[in-house]
């Protein structure tokens, strides 16, 4: 039977609260259990329909009729109210600029061309890993998300855009403000800081080019005419942004979880082969997107049920499918050998992760080399202590301390 919205809100269930910071998955497996798809308030008292099965949330990130373009919002919805020149990027259009952005900035990021990156990628994790080894002799202990998560991926994408090493963890600071900000004016200062840096950016680049990827697209847009100038720029606003973010999450966590389950982690130092299938694994039980990116009907659609108007703001909870029984078998259970390896953690249909191989790629040569340089890697505080950032939005470890067992 198909429900309808009422025409005025009624008082709207608010999910993201305290326990949900604590514990997101049992607030998830609540919801999933009453229904798949729910009419709540986020933070702000906005309101939202949250979809939470994992067929519906599948389904729905390749459904076309459900816009990431925020000019289809019928209630004014603005997000972090960027500016042009950060907004024209991939997440926030659809077809046909989709496609044409998508194309300029693809051949930078195919298998087969981050495979080439394979050696410098890892002689950066071997010069990581050996400063996260001579703090933890000098000190005991090391915060492994500042000595190496954080640092790694930025170094990556910072070769990849030809980003000086000292203006790399200045912008990974104003991006993690920005996606957890204390305060308006601490959003507002981080949105232009990062505006900023990337105008002065593309103006280097643009007076001295070299053989990098934003080389190539100043030239798409100077000699080719094949995108804008705020188009420009927002791409490289996603390309240093997601490309860092993202990928020095799951590296922390992974590691936690890999700490916490010190059976598989034998099995993987017997077997180091079995490192990508851990990576695959690991997507799925730590990723930090806890949704995706918003979706507006273009015009009313039917998820699990529920009629949803034209206009309205839809969120896809990717925690949540990720956990969901009806398609993971024992889902909160973290198992490398788990048969269905297919997960929504980088993406899916048309805004699939561009960087997805590069990711892969990072993730499989980072934990592979802590798993074999660090045969006795302990937590250097109790897990139940562990502090993390944690939104609606996306889950984080703020920090990892970590010692090893003489």
């Amino acid at each position: 039977m198909t429900r309808t919205s009422e025409s005025e809100e009624v008082s709207l269930a608010q999910p993201f609260g305290e326990a949900f910071s604590r514990d997101p998955h049992a607030v998830y497996a609540e919801l999933r259990a009453a229904g798949s798809v729910h009419r709540v308030a986020l933070p702000d008292g906005s309101p939202v329909w949250l979809v939470t099965h994992e067929a519906d949330v599948r389904a729905g990130l390749s459904d076309q009729r459900l816009s990431v373009n925020k000019r289809h919002s019928s209630t004014g919805f603005s997000g972090f109210s960027l500016p042009p020149a950060l907004d024209r990027n991939l997440l926030n259009i659809d077809p046909d600029d989709h496609l044409r952005l998508r194309r300029l900035v693809a051949k930078g990021f195919t298998a087969r061309h981050v495979e080439v990156l394979r050696d410098s990628i890892g002689a950066a994790v071997d010069g990581q890993l050996a400063q996260l080894a001579a703090a933890i002799a000098g000190s005991g202990e090391a915060d492994l998300v500042a000595g190496f998560a954080r640092p790694l991926p930025l170094r990556v994408i910072g070769a990849l855009l030809d980003i000086p090493a000292g203006d790399q963890e200045r912008f990974a600071a104003w991006v993690s403000t920005m996606l957890s900000p204390r305060s308006r004016e601490g959003l507002v200062q981080a949105i232009g800081d990062i505006h900023r840096f990337l105008v002065d950016l593309v103006a280097l680049r643009r007076a001295a080019p070299g053989d990098d990827v934003l080389s190539s697209l100043i030239a798409a847009r100077d000699e080719e005419d094949q995108l804008t100038e705020d188009e420009l720029v927002s791409l490289a606003f996603l390309i240093l942004g997601a490309g860092s973010e993202n990928v020095q999450h799951v590296i922390s966590a992974g590691v936690l979880t890999l700490i916490e389950h010190p059976e598989q982690l034998a099995e993987l130092r017997a077997r180091p082969a079995r490192v990508a299938d851990a990576v695959e694994e690991l997507l799925r039980y730590t990723s930090p997107n806890q949704t995706a990116i918003r979706r507006f009907p273009t015009e009313a659609v039917e998820i699990g049920g529920v009629r949803i108007p034209a206009g309205d703001t839809v969120l896809f909870s990717l925690a949540s499918a990720h956990r969901d029984p009806a398609r993971y078998p024992d889902p909160d259970r973290f198992d490398i050998d788990r048969a269905d390896k297919a997960h929504l953690a980088l993406g899916h249909g048309m805004h699939y992760c561009l960087g997805a191989p590069l990711a892969r790629l990072q993730l499989t040569l980072a934990l592979g080399s802590i798993i074999e340089r660090f045969p006795r890697l302990r937590l250097a505080r109790p897990a139940d202590r562990l502090r993390w950032h944690s939104t609606f939005r996306f889950r984080a470890l703020h920090d990892l301390p970590v010692t090893t067992l003489p």
